[in-house]
C-alpha cells in the first residue's frame, strides 16, 4: 500500500526555507534583484499570491516589510500557523516575521486599497509540459488553492495599483500570460525567470 503523504505544513524554522535563509546568497538572488533590492533600496513589498509564504520569508529576511495575501482560507490557516511557529523560534525568525503582514482576501481586492510599492506574482504555473513529476508539495498545494485561472486579472490589477514595480515570477520557457502588456525586463533563473513590469 502506498504511503500516505505527509500532510503539507509551513515551516520557516527547518529544511529547504532555514537552508536558503542561511546559504541563498542575499541581495545578489534573481528574486531580490528583480524586486528592487539593492544597496540602500528595500521596497515594501506586497506578495499577492502567498502559498507557501517562501518567497515572501525570503524578502524578509533580506530587510524588507512584506504583506503577504493569500486568499485560500486552508493556506492561510497553514501560513498563520507557520509563521507563529517561526516567531516562537525565537531569535532572527522572530525579527524575520516581525516584518511580514498576513492578509485573508483576493488580492484583486485588497490591491487597489493598499497603494503597494512594489507587488510579486506567483500565480500557480501552467502544467509543465515535460512529463516528470511535479514536487508532491506543489501537487499539495495546487489541490488547495486550484490553478489561478484569474492570473492575467491579477496582473493588470497590480498594474494599476502599484506604484514602482510589479514582478510575475514564472517558469523559464513558459509563454508570457495573455492580455497584459510586454514587460521591461526579465530576469532569468535556471527554471523560473522574473518578468519585472517598471511603473515609476
Amino acid at each position: 500500500m502506498p504511503a500516505t503523504p505527509e500532510p503539507l505544513r509551513v515551516d520557516f524554522v527547518s529544511g529547504a526555507v532555514a537552508h536558503r535563509l542561511r546559504f541563498g546568497g542575499g541581495r545578489g538572488q534573481a528574486i531580490a534583484k528583480a524586486m528592487g533590492l539593492r544597496a540602500g533600496k528595500t521596497p515594501h513589498i506586497t506578495d499577492a499570491t502567498a502559498g507557501l509564504g517562501r518567497d515572501a520569508f525570503l524578502l524578509a529576511s533580506l530587510g524588507a516589510q512584506v504583506t503577504l495575501i493569500e486568499r485560500s482560507e486552508k493556506m492561510h490557516a497553514l501560513l498563520a500557523d507557520g509563521m507563529a511557529r517561526a516567531h516562537d523560534a525565537g531569535g532572527d525568525f522572530r525579527d524575520i516575521i516581525a516584518r511580514m503582514t498576513l492578509l485573508h482576501g483576493d488580492a484583486k481586492d485588497l490591491l487597489p486599497t493598499l497603494s503597494p510599492e512594489a507587488v510579486l506574482i506567483d500565480p500557480m504555473h501552467p502544467p509543465r509540459k515535460n512529463s516528470a513529476l511535479v514536487k508532491r508539495e506543489l501537487r499539495q498545494v495546487r489541490e488547495i488553492v486550484g490553478t489561478d485561472p484569474d492570473a492575467a486579472d491579477l496582473l493588470r490589477t497590480a498594474l494599476q495599483h502599484a506604484r514602482n514595480r510589479v514582478v510575475l515570477k514564472w517558469p523559464a520557457k513558459g509563454d508570457p500570460i495573455e492580455g497584459v502588456r510586454p514587460c521591461s525586463h526579465q530576469i532569468l533563473g535556471k527554471s523560473t525567470r522574473y518578468d519585472v513590469f517598471m511603473l515609476a
